[in-house]
C-alpha cells in the first residue's frame, strides 16, 4: 500500500498509520519524507471504477467554494488524499461551510444526474440522467435501494409499499428547481472540522440533483452547528418556503441505503418519514 502511494504522490513514505472510519474501505495515514501527510483509502477488491468515480467528485467541488483535501493521486486500487489534521467544530467554520455550501449548489446543468454512474458507500449508485427530479429520485434512488432492502430483508412488504406510495406524490411535494451540484453523501461523518479553521467535506457521490437533499443528509444523523450552517446558507440561497417540512422525503433515500448496509431499523425508519404528513 504503501509503495504504491508512493509510486502515485512521487514521494516517499517514511510512516504509516491505521484511522478509523471508512465503510468498506481502510484508511491509512501517510507521512511523506518532506514532513507533509496523506491519507491513502483502499478496499480489497473495489469494484470496476470504486475510486475513479470518487475522484470525479472530489474533482468537481474543488472547482467551488467548498473546502475538499487535495486529491494527490488515484488508480484502480486506491486513493490518496492530503491529509487534514482534525480540530473542533466553531461557529465561523460552520458559517463559511453554509456559504460554501450554496456557492456549490450554484452549479448546475440542464438535466439531473451525471454523466457516470458512481457509489454510495460500496453500493453502486446510478446516475442516468432525467430531465425532472421527481422521475430521478425515484428511479435512481428510492427504488433502487428499495428493491436491494427488501431483498436482503431490512424492510417489510408493508413498510416498502408506504415508501412506494409517496413516490407519485414527490412533483406536488417538492417544488422543482434547477439540477444542482451535489456532494451526495453529505452526512456528519463525511464533514472533517480541521484544526486550520475549514470545514473540509469528503467521500463524495456528487451528481445533479435538488440542493435541498444535501441539506437534509447533513439533518440526518446530527451535524454539529447545524443551524448557523443552515443560517448562513440561506442568507446566500434562499430555501423554498416548507423546506423543513420535506427534510424527511430527502432522507429516504440515505435510509434505504443504510437499511441496505446496517438492517432493519433503517428500513422502518424509512416507511415512517414516508407516511408522515407535510406541513
Amino acid at each position: 500500500m504503501a509503495r504504491r502511494a508512493e509510486a502515485l504522490v512521487g514521494l516517499p513514505v517514511v510512516a504509516t498509520s491505521p484511522v478509523a472510519g471508512g465503510t468498506g474501505t481502510t484508511l491509512t495515514k501517510l507521512r511523506f519524507n518532506d514532513g507533509t501527510s496523506g491519507l491513502v483509502k483502499t478496499m480489497p477488491h473495489p469494484p470496476a471504477g470504486f475510486f475513479a468515480a470518487e475522484a470525479r467528485g472530489l474533482r468537481a467541488l474543488a472547482a467551488t467554494p467548498l473546502s475538499v483535501p487535495d486529491l494527490l493521486g488515484a488508480d484502480d486500487e486506491c486513493l490518496v488524499l492530503r491529509w487534514v489534521e482534525p480540530g473542533r467544530p466553531t461557529g465561523e467554520s460552520a458559517e463559511a461551510l453554509g456559504r460554501a455550501l450554496a456557492g456549490a449548489h450554484a452549479v448546475t446543468r440542464p438535466e439531473f444526474g451525471a454523466d457516470q454512474d458512481g457509489f454510495v458507500g460500496p453500493l453502486p449508485l446510478p446516475n442516468r440522467p432525467a430531465p425532472d427530479w421527481a422521475e430521478f429520485y425515484a428511479t435512481n434512488r428510492v427504488l433502487p435501494y428499495l428493491r436491494l432492502a427488501r431483498d436482503r430483508a431490512a424492510i417489510t412488504a408493508d413498510e416498502a409499499a408506504a415508501v412506494e406510495a409517496v413516490l407519485p406524490r414527490l412533483p406536488e411535494l417538492v417544488p422543482a428547481e434547477p439540477p444542482a451540484l451535489l456532494h451526495g453523501d453529505l452526512w456528519n461523518g463525511n464533514v472533517v472540522w480541521g484544526q486550520d479553521g475549514h470545514a473540509w467535506t469528503i467521500d463524495p457521490a456528487s451528481y445533479f440533483g435538488h440542493r435541498e437533499t444535501d441539506l437534509a443528509m447533513l439533518a440526518l444523523f446530527g451535524l454539529p452547528q447545524l443551524d448557523r450552517v443552515l443560517d448562513a446558507y440561506q442568507e446566500v440561497s434562499p430555501l423554498a418556503d416548507g423546506w423543513r417540512d420535506r427534510i424527511g422525503l430527502h432522507q429516504l433515500f440515505p435510509l434505504l441505503v443504510h437499511a441496505v448496509l446496517f438492517g432493519p431499523a433503517y428500513g422502518a425508519r424509512a416507511a415512517a418519514v414516508a407516511v408522515r404528513p407535510l406541513g
